[in-house]
């Protein structure tokens, strides 16, 4: 009888031992660690240089580009660098060595262009060439990037302009208007001539009021691919002698979503939370 009991005694101590022990496979599935979305990243590299040509002579470089290590689709990346020719290398030290090699070339072609006159002038003078990549913002999965750039050669007054892009991260793209609305060429220039005063400029009335329209070079404001929006508007932006005389510098013209509420595509309203 004794032997009896401690069997069934040394039996139970056995089940619940089992019961207590650890499931292997749970253990395991408790480890997985889920894969999380890589964190968008922005680095730049940038370089500022000047070398003197002559007495009279001094040219000056500066230049900037954003870096997007995070990037991989080379379609999109192709698209975001659209200015830069010759160079496939998007990684921070492929950019590096585009900016030296086009500041060794601008300072190179300083020296030649200006060797037939050179002896001639009179008075210091300082050439430069500038440029320059900004992100201005990035919301619902559209990154603005407004690129820039600069030079004096010679002449009355410097040159400037500006280009502005933005980027569909979902569908790795550029933006272009039919993705926005489908509106017609010729309403779009309707709305831009009634709203050209509604922004900045150098053009101003007698009273300090801007008055970019009397300024114009042409009669008809065509749609220009220089757009980006925010949460109220389409922005059209044009650089100097676009539509208008340099003096009144860049003009950018504010569309409002209500005045394009009908023809703005559904995708990019539900992107835009726009009722």
């Amino acid at each position: 009888m004794k032997n009896t009991i401690a069997v069934l005694a040394l039996s139970s101590l056995f089940a619940v031992s089992a019961c207590n022990k650890p499931d292997k496979n749970i253990q395991n599935i408790d480890k997985v660690e889920t894969a999380q979305p890589e964190k968008f990243v922005v680095d730049s590299v940038k370089i500022e240089d000047s070398t003197k040509i002559a007495d009279s002579l001094s040219a000056q470089f500066d230049s900037k580009l954003l870096v997007f290590p995070t990037i991989k689709d080379k379609k999109l990346l192709d698209s975001i660098y659209f200015n830069i020719k010759g160079n496939t290398d998007y990684s921070k030290q492929g950019l590096q060595k585009f900016l030296e090699k086009d500041k060794a070339d601008y300072f190179k072609s300083v020296k030649n262009d200006s060797k037939d006159f050179i002896s001639d002038i009179r008075f210091s003078l300082e050439w430069y060439e500038s440029s320059g990549m900004t992100m201005v913002s990035n919301k619902n999965d559209y990154m603005h990037i407004e690129y820039s750039w600069g030079s004096y050669s010679g002449g009355a007054h410097d040159n400037f302009g500006f280009s502005e892009r933005v980027f569909d991260l979902k569908n790795n793209k550029k933006v272009e208007l039919k993705d926005i609305t489908s509106m017609s060429k010729k309403q779009l220039e309707t709305l831009l001539k009634k709203n050209i005063n509604k922004m900045n400029g150098g053009a101003t009335d007698e009273n300090g009021e801007i008055n970019n329209s009397d300024m114009l070079l042409e009669d008809i404001i065509p749609p220009t691919a220089n757009f980006y929006f925010d949460d109220k508007n389409l922005y059209f932006h044009y650089s100097p002698y676009e539509i208008t005389a340099f003096a009144a510098g860049d003009i950018t013209i504010p569309i409002s979503f209500e005045e394009l509420k009908a023809t703005l595509t559904p995708e990019f309203k539900k992107r835009m939370n726009i009722k």
